[in-house]
């Protein structure tokens, strides 16, 4: 029997869903084939949870007393775990994953950057301006580029944290601020006006599955925090699309997800404008918890939790 480390946690304000996702992993998980064991990774060490017992991980070898670890299921969301830095650890200990590589998770991970690659091979992406701590701000050419209303959001982060909308021209520094406050990098973003959807895919030893649409209705003024995880949000599985914008939607995102090389689970979320999908952002370690779209989609679509973890690691393994 192989052993799973579902690994958790991160040194992100994304840790408290991470430790929701890797509980509905494990439990999920299929244990007449593999003996999962979660790894918690934060500020206090990495260390394996046995039972009641929490014993420190050897990080030369990913191994705990005489176990070691056939694969690692991650998910933790943001830094370590969806930024290319476990992904790069693992790859040099020769320890199968099943997330994208190193080079793709550090890509998509950088929302400006990785849009702007995208936008080269035709995927549709809102108009942005990238700020970097040091930069000095200059609100109103900002705001000629932009235009308002505009979101200004951290570049390396998720779950919603530090996203605000500015409506005016004056709040636009504070929400930069904050922005920076969960990551290193701000990026402001055009408005579009629109339905927000988001269509989950995932990557098993059988090849690209396409899960359903699902369209998110809030009046939070956007899918923020409390929309996602506090059910201040209407989600719509599958969305009321039409037969040939869905067809549109689920082929962006498998050319995203080619393009980009992935693997395992990832979620695209998009703005509908003019009946064509702008590409919002990649998610490569999109959420699993009990609140999460991944599992909703999974559920519409009759794919059960266990069969679909069973795919992604079989196709991290094989």
């Amino acid at each position: 029997m192989k052993n799973v480390a579902i690994i958790e946690g991160g040194y992100s304000h994304e840790k408290i869903i991470s430790l929701q996702s890797a509980e509905t992993v494990f439990q999920n998980i299929d244990k007449t084939l593999y003996n999962p064991i979660k790894v918690r990774i934060d500020e206090k060490g990495w260390f394996a949870f046995v039972g009641d017992e929490r014993v420190e991980v050897n990080r030369d070898d990913f191994s705990f007393r005489d176990t070691k670890f056939d694969i690692a299921f991650i998910v933790i969301h943001g830094t370590p775990g969806e930024d290319g830095k476990l992904q790069a650890y693992f790859e040099m200990l020769n320890v199968p994953y099943t997330t994208c590589g190193h080079f793709a998770a550090t890509l998509t991970f950088n929302k400006f950057a990785c849009n702007r690659y995208l936008k080269t091979f035709g995927i549709k992406v809102a108009d942005a301006v990238l700020i970097r701590k040091k930069d000095v701000i200059n609100s109103a050419e900002i705001i000629t580029k932009i235009g308002l209303p505009c979101f200004v959001k951290p570049n390396d982060g998720g779950s919603s944290f530090g996203i605000t909308k500015v409506e005016k021209e004056s709040e636009l520094k504070k929400a930069i601020e904050l922005a920076l406050s969960h990551g290193t990098q701000a990026i402001i973003e055009c408005f579009m006006s629109g339905r927000e959807v988001t269509n989950g895919i995932y990557k098993g030893a059988k090849g690209i599955v396409s899960l359903p649409i699902t369209e998110i209705i809030t009046d939070n003024g956007f899918f923020d925090f409390d929309a996602k995880y506090k059910g201040e949000s209407n989600e719509i599985t599958p969305a009321d699309l039409s037969n040939e914008l869905t067809k549109k939607v689920k082929a962006v995102t498998k050319e995203i997800f080619e393009l980009l090389d992935l693997k395992g689970i990832a979620r695209a979320d998009y703005i509908i404008q003019d009946d064509e999908p702008y590409l919002i952002e990649i998610n490569t370690v999109p959420g699993m918890s009990a609140a999460s779209l991944i599992p909703q989609m999974a559920e519409h679509e009759g794919i059960a939790l266990e069969d679909m973890l069973n795919e992604v690691i079989n196709g991290a393994i094989s």
